[in-house]
């Protein structure tokens, strides 16, 4: 063995080619296809769903069609309730309105006897008080009146 100079050993290092890898590309498609064709399998046409809207039941040939009851009611600015332009409970601030409330009663009676719709549409003046607004529509809960709608103002354009 000769004691001279001794080359440290040089290893040798791969030169490493980074480049774009195609077959983890093909897998991750093929996975992707396999999974949508899975899939559409599943999915139904919009246009077999069948749906039935709320409250509208399907016409029937031989009931006669009754159309519903259209009342309107007013609160004004100064607290007056009208029901179809008729004043009720005027004289006395009562927070429960007796006299509409019975009224409502009476008409929501005549339409369910006919088999008929009451609707209530509330028009309240822009000036109108909340409490008033919820004093008529606590009368209409008690007559037990479910369709109810709301316009405010006086415009005809609503």
């Amino acid at each position: 063995m000769s004691h001279g100079t001794k080359k440290p050993r040089e290893i040798e290092q791969e030169q490493l080619a980074v480049g774009f890898q195609i077959a983890p590309m093909i897998d991750v498609v093929f996975v992707i296809m396999l999974f949508f064709m899975v899939m559409v399998g599943s999915v139904k046409v919009e246009r077999e769903l069948k749906s039935q809207l709320p409250g509208l039941a399907p016409p029937s040939a031989d009931a006669p069609q009754e159309l519903p009851d259209e009342i309107t009611v007013g609160v004004e600015e100064s607290g007056a309730v009208t029901l179809n332009d008729e004043e009720f409970d005027t004289g006395r601030p009562d927070k429960k309105l007796p006299t509409f409330t019975d009224t409502l009663k009476r008409l929501k009676q005549e339409a369910d006897n006919r088999q008929a719709k009451v609707i209530v549409t509330i028009q309240a003046e822009e000036q109108a008080t909340y409490e008033r607004v919820i004093d008529v529509l606590n009368a209409l809960a008690v007559a037990k009146v479910a369709n109810v709608t709301f316009t405010v103002g006086s415009d005809p354009g609503f």
